[in-house]
């Protein structure tokens, strides 16, 4: 599988897990544009790297740039909302229990 192989979506947000092992998911994001903020709050800790495109995202009051390359770390149970994003970003998001990860 090549991760820049994929159809992009007219709206929303196209997810895809490429792995999953117990508490570990890898999951492949593609962006279309926001029509409006989209809120999150997952129960596991997520890393992710924005591939291509750039993002705002609003969390713990602060506003986060990023452009392609960058790597956001986000506890769980931390709500955040992804505010901007430009048509076609690509994400790697890998999500995980630090409890059962040792």
């Amino acid at each position: 599988m090549n991760l820049f192989d994929f159809i992009q979506p007219q709206k929303g947000e196209h997810f895809k897990t490429l792995h999953k092992r117990g508490s570990l998911e890898i999951i492949r994001i593609v962006s279309a544009s926001l029509e409006e903020p989209k809120e999150f709050c997952d129960d596991k800790d997520e890393w992710v790297v924005l591939l291509q495109g750039e993002a705002k995202l609003a969390m713990s009051g602060q506003e986060i740039v990023l452009k392609a390359g960058d790597t956001l770390y986000i506890p769980a149970n931390t709500p955040h909302s992804l505010t901007s994003v430009t048509k076609g970003a690509l994400w790697l998001a890998v999500h995980y229990d630090p409890k059962r990860c040792g």
